[in-house]
């Protein structure tokens, strides 16, 4: 059984990320905040936040091996799925679509022994900017968005738990928004998303050929149709 994690619960933070990193111990640390002033996502983008939205991050030493940490965002991403619920779809790289807009986000982030998993979610955002949306359709209240952030964080370490060989690939196509959809990528990718690695990369059907894309690599997936892009 995965170690259950410490909960440190904040009204305002700069970052989770960097707070849940530096509270590190022994036993892994969810630090959950309703507010960030410098929480960003992954490339080091702007995470807008929402009327009433939860910011949680949970930092752990993976005891997977190194090469297979690459597949710890599309865990946190299929945790989330868990506790967001049946509508909600995976975007690849790290965004948590509901009806065709943003409710959430997915930043994994590692130093050294140290993995830190970090997601945003929108709980409730009456105008929101173009391309996002929220869970919620009247405020929840604050308890909202830590339960489920600690449901989150226990549902990721148990699949960290679990191990690297049955990730979850087949529940992951199952719910992805991405594969069988044409996308764009920069500088000038195009292709058609045809499934998902072993390490969790988008595999693309090109004109050249297929190709895998690394999310550690590529900043921007766009997916035909849709507004907004993977940050």
């Amino acid at each position: 059984m995965a170690t259950p994690p410490i909960f440190v619960h904040l009204q305002t933070v700069s970052s989770t990320q960097d707070e849940a990193r530096s509270r590190l111990l022994d036993a892994p640390v969810l630090v959950t905040a309703a507010r960030q002033t410098a929480g960003r996502g992954r490339g080091g983008s702007v995470w807008e936040t929402a009327d009433r939205a939860i910011a949680a991050s949970v930092a752990f030493r993976p005891p997977w091996p190194e090469a297979a940490w690459p597949l710890v965002p599309a865990v946190a991403g299929l945790a989330a799925l868990d506790v967001l619920g049946d509508g909600c779809l995976l975007k690849w790289p790290n965004d948590v679509i509901l009806g065709g807009s943003k409710v959430a986000g997915i930043l994994v982030e590692s130093s050294g022994a140290v993995v830190v998993a970090g997601i945003g979610v929108n709980l409730w955002w009456p105008t929101p900017i173009p391309g996002a949306g929220a869970i919620c359709p009247d405020d929840p209240g604050p308890e909202r968005g830590r339960r489920l952030a600690e449901d989150w964080a226990r549902l990721l370490l148990e699949r960290i738990e679990a191990g690297p060989e049955d990730w979850g690939r087949d529940e992951y196509l199952a719910r992805s928004a991405t594969v069988g959809s044409a996308v764009t990528w920069e500088p000038d990718g195009a292709g058609r998303a045809v499934g998902i690695g072993p390490l969790g990369g988008l595999i693309v059907q090109t004109a050249r050929g297929t190709v895998v894309l690394d999310s550690g690599i590529v900043r921007l997936v766009r997916t035909e149709g849709a507004g907004s892009a993977s940050g």
